[in-house]
């Protein structure tokens, strides 16, 4: 499959320090957004489509590990280093509330029906906080295996997935018994987890690998091998058709999810990419780096790629649980790259 060149990312500047974090909130009726943690404390709101900054949430007094937005966008959510998670208010920018804890905080998650969040970190605990009674003391999951992670919500906020920093493996809780009721086995630490836009497929990331699993039977559906350690993984959200993600090789990369083909690999950063997450339409992919930038790459627009899907799908095998996903990968808008230029940097 021949990689397609395209036009050059959109380059967000704005924070110091390693981005860490991206989250894209679902189409509202203002459009959608994208906020972004960092290790500069402060946590930005930015124009989904066009990157271009709305505002900062300023009261962090250390590196935020994790953000996030409610379902209307009208509330963030993050998770900092300084012992505690803020709510904040997305239209004006203030804080709504902040939740302490005894120590560093490294993910946060809202509920799907936006009234709960969900926060964990180095003291293994799982805290779900009513935003409806946000002083109140939060419902608080014991028995974590390891530090926190990543977290997120599942089967109508029955369920949580959970990863630690420190051990393999993505647990799921059942809400109402506070229990961990299975583990999806990983070789090392996970550091990605997404449940898909359909709900139907988790993707998660563990060294050098990206792995698919069926949200509902846990069976594992699809496992790559990536061409180095991957940080991050996103599927595409409305074929699933394609997956990207992110690394410490500093590139972009784009790959079949039927076949594990490399589609595209792009080049920009001059860091690890920490974080990748596609926009909720599939028409564009955002990156987070160690160089402090985020990018926002896009896709070839949307009329094409239904063109291309009605002159046929390809023939690529179909297993059982994704019979009704398009399987057309071309035409992807990328630029090409085989080799790192000499003398990046890996760091800041």
């Amino acid at each position: 499959m021949d990689k397609k060149k395209g036009a050059a990312p959109l380059v967000c500047h704005g924070h110091s320090r390693p981005v860490v974090d991206l989250f894209y909130s679902p189409i509202t009726p203002d459009g959608f957004f994208l906020i972004s943690a960092s290790k500069d404390s402060n946590p930005m709101l930015r124009n989904g489509e066009t990157g271009d900054w709305i505002g900062t949430f300023q009261g962090h007094k250390g590196a935020v590990w994790s953000c996030c937005l409610d379902k209307p966008a009208l509330r963030a959510a993050s998770a900092s280093a300084d012992f505690s998670a803020k709510l904040w208010d997305a239209l004006s920018g203030d804080e709504l509330h902040s939740f302490e804890h005894k120590h560093i905080v490294r993910a946060c998650s809202f509920s799907e029906d936006t009234h709960l969040l969900l926060t964990g970190g180095f003291e293994k605990i799982l805290r779900i906080y009513d935003l409806n009674q946000p002083d109140a003391p939060p419902r608080e999951v014991h028995d974590s295996p390891g530090s926190v992670r990543t977290l997120a919500w599942l089967h109508s906020d029955q369920s949580i997935l959970s990863s630690c920093t420190d051990i393999g493996g993505v647990r799921l809780w059942d809400v109402r018994s506070g229990k961990i009721v299975r583990t999806l086995e990983t070789k090392s630490a996970v550091t990605s987890t997404e449940v898909s836009h359909d709900g139907r497929y988790i993707t998660t990331v563990d060294g050098s690998t990206v792995k698919f699993w069926d949200a509902n039977h846990f069976g594992l559906v699809r496992s790559y091998d990536m061409p180095c350690n991957m940080e991050s993984a996103s599927l595409e959200p409305r074929f699933g058709n394609k997956f990207v993600a992110g690394g410490e090789d500093m590139w972009v990369h784009v790959f079949d999810f039927h076949t594990g083909a490399e589609i595209a690999c792009n080049k920009g950063h001059h860091g690890p990419v920490h974080c990748v997450r596609f926009s909720p339409g599939g028409e564009s992919y955002a990156s987070g780096s160690e160089d402090g930038t985020i990018r926002i790459w896009q896709i070839l627009n949307q009329n094409e790629e239904e063109t291309n899907l009605a002159n046929g799908p390809s023939d690529k095998v179909k297993d059982d649980a994704a019979e009704d996903v398009a399987e057309m990968v071309e035409g992807i808008n990328l630029t090409e790259v085989k080799e790192p230029a000499e003398g990046v940097e890996k760091g800041v």
